[in-house]
């Protein structure tokens, strides 16, 4: 549900026209750069961050792949079905729901525990692995240096990009608790007569 959601999220601002989340605005830098699709860079990028959880001892879960294809799909399947934000009142709900979904979502998929997505997971590992910082920090700095990097490639940036990159620290350092589901303990079958 989370990464559906996710993907709703990314089609409410695509429709705000307001500007694009971040880790979009590198993923269109890098189409620009090399000619590959949006949607191909988003799925190929992937591998190469995926590597990065390497050294911070991040695992891989049944999330992390269904992150690469869900999320792509069901933004699709939105951005099919909303209607275009016509006049600013709609295009900024478009983008406070798509920001305040986002936040949601990532609380949602990440609390499941079936393993966070590539980019989500980048977050995760190093918050496992320098427990002194915060999700709220570690998730700021990283979207604004996939902003930079993504605005010198040509990526759009826009009032959106900024409202993002700004709220979604907190937003996912207060959803990711809320949401988050306690492991299942297996029984003891020594206790069990």
């Amino acid at each position: 549900m989370g990464l559906v959601l996710y993907g709703v999220s990314m089609a409410f601002m695509v429709k705000s026209g307001l500007g694009l989340n971040p880790w979009d605005v590198f993923h269109q830098g890098l189409s620009k750069a090399t000619g590959i699709s949006f949607g191909w860079v988003v799925i190929l990028l992937g591998v190469p961050i995926l590597l990065l959880w390497i050294p911070l001892r991040q695992r891989p879960g049944i999330g992390t792949i269904a992150n690469l294809f869900v999320v792509g799909f069901a933004v699709d399947a939105a951005l099919a079905m909303l209607p275009a934000g016509h006049g600013i009142p709609a295009r900024i709900a478009y983008l406070v729901g798509g920001i305040l979904l986002n936040g949601l979502a990532t609380g949602l998929y990440i609390g499941s525990n079936f393993g966070p997505g590539p980019r989500d997971g980048l977050m995760t590992g190093i918050v496992g692995r320098f427990p002194k910082l915060s999700i709220r920090l570690v998730r700021t700095a990283i979207e604004l240096s996939v902003l930079g990097v993504g605005f010198l490639l040509g990526g759009t940036v826009g009032v959106g990009t900024v409202a993002y990159a700004l709220a979604i620290g907190p937003l996912v350092h207060l959803f990711l608790p809320l949401c988050t589901v306690a492991p299942t303990r297996k029984p003891d079958l020594a206790s069990v007569d």
